[in-house]
């Protein structure tokens, strides 16, 4: 299985204990410690998802930018989108689901704003707007009309490093890897009025494989 490099480190401070317990010939406590580094690591688990493997040809489809349960759905929640016409999907991820971002829509990155900020429980609404996050703006023309799609990386209680590895004037793909968020986070996703929302809350997302929604097809707008 894939591991993500920035696992590197954690899983280092994790395995010191696991060797001093082995050299002090602690059986039982090296096996339980062992466990917990193997954890560590896992969290950094970088598995390949379709986009990976085949281009996204498709120019409407908004895709999920993470593993998780979707926790909100439709209409923004107050003072929470950015400024204009939005509509907004919500994904928690906990400790177990695998953290590494795609963008949920492909094209040009207009703008990478990193804001610091408190770490409130990833799923209260107020986190979206007082955590620290990081807010992408990607805008693609199609049909010669421009569409954006803005989101965000926040983090939660335990999340303390968003890692955003794209910045303004890149060109990222529907799906594509674009960062990471280090031990449970939640990711929130804007797009324009006209696109069909294809989730549920409660339905659990799959980064780069779960259909958020579509815009409209570029020959029949």
């Amino acid at each position: 299985m894939k591991i993500d490099p920035a696992a590197k480190p954690f899983t280092a401070m994790a395995a010191v204990p696991t060797v001093i317990a082995a050299l002090a010939r602690r059986p039982r406590t090296t096996a339980a410690l062992g466990l917990l580094t193997a954890g560590v690591t896992l969290f950094f688990r970088d598995p390949d998802r379709t986009p990976d493997r085949t281009p996204v040809a498709d120019p409407d489809v908004v895709l999920a930018p993470a593993d998780g349960i979707v926790m909100h759905v439709g209409e923004p929640q107050p003072g929470i989108a950015p400024p204009g016409d939005w509509q907004q999907v919500s994904i928690f991820l906990s400790l177990l689901d695998v953290h590494m971002n795609r963008s949920p829509y492909g094209g040009r990155v207009i703008d990478v704003t990193h804001t610091p900020g408190r770490f409130l429980a990833a799923y209260r609404a107020e986190s979206a707007t007082k955590n620290e996050r990081s807010e992408i703006i990607v805008e693609r023309v199609v049909a010669g009309r421009p569409r954006r799609v803005v989101y965000r990386q926040l983090v939660g209680q335990l999340a303390r490093r968003i890692v955003t590895r794209i910045e303004p004037g890149d060109e990222v793909a529907t799906g594509e890897r674009m960062g990471l968020m280090k031990f449970g986070s939640r990711m929130d996703v804007f797009v324009p009025p006209e696109v069909q929302l294809e989730v549920t809350k409660g339905k659990r997302a799959i980064g780069g494989e779960t259909v958020l929604g579509r815009f409209p097809a570029a020959d029949a707008s």
